[in-house]
């Protein structure tokens, strides 16, 4: 789907640029620093995005985030939302965010309080080939948790 020049300006709005130049959480984590780091590596074939997430886990919250993404403005925008907001979060907190993304994205769902800069991301919702790009790097972040050793719960 080829898009004209108004709607690529709606879809890749200031916000989305912004977000995707500033990267936030991009790199990679210290092993030797930090509690056992969980890794997962996504990619969608179809467009070429590739993410790669880690985490360091503390009694089931997010204690660093970082990742490596390569792709479409939208992909490295929702990435760098992850690098901003996601800390602190554990995988219910991930989980909420992605069902107020996908509402946002399939419907008139309203943007999820704690992740007010996903509302960049409702221009999206006419393309659903896009959808994919934006919701990588929260699927890559869910199995970069999931694939994270258990921590001890006494921490």
């Amino acid at each position: 789907m080829s898009l004209k020049m108004n709607e690529a300006d709606a879809l890749y709005q200031d916000a989305i640029k912004q977000f995707a130049q500033a990267a936030h959480g991009h790199g990679q984590l210290a092993a030797a620093a930090l509690v056992p780091i969980g890794e997962a590596k996504l990619d969608n074939p179809l467009c070429g995005d590739r993410v790669r997430m880690q985490v360091a886990v503390s009694s089931g919250r997010i204690d660093a985030i970082a990742h490596e993404t390569r792709g479409c403005l939208l992909c490295r925008a929702a990435a760098a939302v992850l690098g901003l907001r996601a800390k602190g979060e554990d995988e219910a907190g991930i989980l909420a965010a992605v069902d107020g993304l996908q509402g946002l994205l399939q419907h008139d769902g309203a943007t999820p309080a704690a992740w007010p800069e996903l509302a960049m991301f409702e221009p999206a919702r006419a393309y659903p080939s896009r959808h994919r790009c934006i919701l990588l790097p929260f699927r890559a972040l869910l199995a970069a948790l999931r694939s994270a050793p258990a921590s001890d719960a006494a921490d």
